[in-house]
């Protein structure tokens, strides 16, 4: 095989080789221009350090990884030391890919895990990945894909695009300016209004695009959307109209880490105003994590005439699901977490639901602390991304039906709802509903200003510590025994708000929380 392109292309090796086939194999990758050469453990057959460093000693610039190394057999400081060592026969060319593992394998060499993993616990900055994608979009369709954007595309952390291509800019040049070039695909002005048509008009010639966008100043397009979704509804009905792709929004730098702008930039309306549009246009989705995001993504890209709404954070965060999952609940809409939940097999004491990245992590926490205070709850954790699925089937084509509906969020018991915008949109698109009277919603109402991210949820009751006490006061069982829980609550929210006046931070114990089971 003879690879010419400079792409990002790498080649992977088990154990049906000698490893001085191995290090003929990395040899000619490297003189490929292969990105890496990675080295699998594979079966309890082939250790993955011994061949990496063969491989480092005959050649010179290709990257080096284990695909992939377990945590179970290697003591992580000696795991570390061992990878120090290969950096240093092939300095900054190694990588460390760990794993899981795999359960038959571990129990051949005695290793009986207490509870198997369904994500690795990491954080990521869900926009920059997005970043990743849209460039590797933008390389493999160079003529027919465009990013719109005013003025923010390195803020929002999709630089990544300017590994393919540059700003548009037909003006003259300074020494300093970065990323402009006057065949750029990623067009960007600080006018919405400007981004917001030129996007509708490059739809039109057939091609497709990505507008990002700061949440709250999206709203200065609410007109141009709603006339682009009046023309996607009528246009249905005309026969010799062929399908455009869809308009994609993604609003980020939002409204729950928008703690260093302030209340100006803090708005998550413009979801209330998309959804008075006819159910069969519009979309709205709240990826909880960077594998949804793409998910949802690629989803979206890939849609004809609709409206696509896509709310994700870009600071680093929590990540909750490897891809398979992500694309698994990302096809459903919503569902149960059952990682989460632990009211397998029994009746939920309550139902904890959220929509949004920061009303997950929220919410997840939440039920850490429950569980740690009280622990026989039986708690459920429901997680929407498609927001659409909570109304019913007769009312939008991704609804779900009230059976379906019922068996996910009981028909008795009380719910919580972490929600990313204003709460009363929840009520509005459940409230057919039959549990609809036990739903208690949490989101944001119109408390922000310059401060830490986690007094923003503190200051709208969506933080863990009132969502925690929201189920007390609803499970009849747990009212009576409450007390003391209660006073843990306030004595934290007290803590939080001298710490914050004295360090300009959130505390370490809320900042560096980690889904703990």
């Amino acid at each position: 095989m003879a690879v010419t392109s400079t792409g990002r292309v790498a080649l992977y090796l088990q154990d049906k080789h000698s490893i001085s086939d191995g290090m003929r194999y990395a040899r000619y990758a490297e003189e490929r221009g292969f990105e890496a050469i990675w080295q699998a453990e594979s079966r309890l057959v082939r250790e993955a350090t011994v061949p990496m460093a063969a491989y480092a000693a005959v050649t010179e610039h290709i990257g080096i990884g284990s695909g992939v190394v377990n945590t179970w057999t290697r003591n992580v400081g000696l795991l570390a030391a061992t990878f120090s060592t290969l950096d240093d026969l092939a300095p900054g060319r190694v990588k460390l890919g760990i794993g899981a593992w795999w359960d038959p394998l571990a129990a051949k060499v005695g290793i009986h895990r207490r509870r198997t993993l369904t994500c690795m616990r990491e954080t990521a900055e869900a926009t920059r990945v997005l970043g990743r994608f849209l460039r590797d979009l933008m390389k493999l369709n160079p003529e027919t894909f465009r990013v719109f954007g005013p003025d923010e595309t390195n803020s929002n952390r999709l630089n990544a695009l300017f590994d393919a291509t540059d700003k548009m800019f037909t003006g003259p040049f300074v020494p300093t300016d970065e990323h402009i070039s006057p065949n750029g695909r990623v067009l960007e002005v600080l006018s919405e209004h400007l981004c917001q048509g030129w996007l509708e008009g490059y739809l039109l010639t057939g091609r497709h695009g990505f507008f990002s966008c700061y949440e709250a100043f999206i709203h200065i397009v609410d007109s141009m959307f709603n006339q682009h979704a009046k023309w996607l509804k009528v246009t249905r009905h005309i026969s010799w109209r062929r399908p455009v792709a869809s308009l994609n929004y993604l609003l980020t730098s939002h409204v729950w880490r928008q703690d260093h702008n302030g209340f100006s930039h803090q708005d998550p309306g413009f979801i209330d105003h998309v959804v008075n549009k006819k159910a069969d246009v519009v979309r709205v989705y709240l990826p909880p994590d960077t594998n949804t995001l793409l998910s949802v993504a690629d989803h979206c890209l890939r849609s004809r005439n609709y409206v696509n709404v896509i709310v994700a954070g870009k600071q680093p965060s929590l990540q909750w699901l490897d891809r398979d999952a992500a694309i698994r609940h990302c096809t459903a809409g919503l569902g149960i977490w059952d990682w989460a939940s632990n009211d397998q097999g029994s009746e939920p004491d309550a139902v904890m639901a959220c929509a949004g990245d920061v009303p997950t992590l929220e919410t997840l926490a939440a039920i850490d602390l429950l569980r740690q205070h009280f622990p026989d709850i039986k708690i459920r954790a429901v997680n929407i991304v498609d927001l659409m699925t909570l109304q019913p089937s007769t009312e939008h084509p991704h609804g779900i039906s009230d059976r379906e509906f019922d068996s996910i969020f009981t028909t008795d018991r009380p719910i919580i709802f972490a929600y990313h915008g204003y709460p009363w949109l929840i009520h509005r698109l459940t409230y057919r509903r039959t549990n609809h009277d036990n739903l208690h919603v949490r989101g944001y109402k119109e408390e922000g200003t310059t401060t830490t991210p986690f007094d923003m949820t503190v200051l709208n009751d969506l933080d863990r510590f009132h969502l925690a006490s929201d189920v007390v006061d609803r499970v009849p069982r747990l009212q009576r025994v409450s007390g003391h829980f209660k006073q843990f609550v306030r004595d934290r929210l007290v803590d939080h708000k001298q710490y914050i006046v004295e360090h300009g931070d959130d505390m370490p114990e809320i900042r560096n929380w980690k889904w703990p089971y």
